[in-house]
């Protein structure tokens, strides 16, 4: 019976930490891992090289804002691991074909370029990727194994 109850408690705690929502905030250079309302983690992020907007384009180094899924991961990338966000969605495609531009992609959440892990938190005194969110090498695993496949993330202004 102490058995069952313990494991209760286990399979309770597990779930009550599974990150359930990533939050960017990209004026504060902030991406929060959330469970059910509650912060577990944040980290101080870089973002696209032209960081005020929403991505409108291919090519216009602008990090996306708006309500996305983290929907697969890549540990073969030319950068330290990577979680792929799922822009360009509907929205954003007939937005920038309205315009008469395509939408771009391949947006991630990422670690530094591969061999270039001994910047760490220095990567951040600028926004340098192409419209990504960069973290640390060791704040990418942290990342990886707390947020899994499937995970809403929400980048905002």
């Amino acid at each position: 019976m102490i058995f069952l109850l313990l494991l209760g408690m286990l399979v309770t705690e597990d779930n009550a930490s599974k990150v359930d929502l990533v939050l960017v905030e990209k004026s504060q250079h902030i991406l929060t891992l959330l469970s059910r309302g509650k912060v577990q983690r944040t980290y101080k992020v870089a973002l696209g090289r032209s960081p005020t907007g929403a991505k409108e384009k291919q090519g216009d180094h602008k990090t996306p804002e708006g309500h996305y899924i983290l929907d697969r991961r890549n540990t073969n990338s030319r950068f330290y691991k990577s979680i792929h966000i799922s822009y360009p969605n509907q929205q954003d495609k007939e937005k920038a074909q309205r315009r008469g531009f395509e939408a771009g992609g391949d947006i991630m959440i990422h670690g530094l370029p591969n061999g270039f892990g001994w910047l760490g938190s220095a990567h951040r005194a600028l926004d340098w990727t192409d419209g990504c969110i960069a973290v640390t090498d060791v704040e990418m695993d942290e990342i990886w194994k707390l947020v899994p496949d499937g995970t809403a993330i929400e980048i905002r202004p």
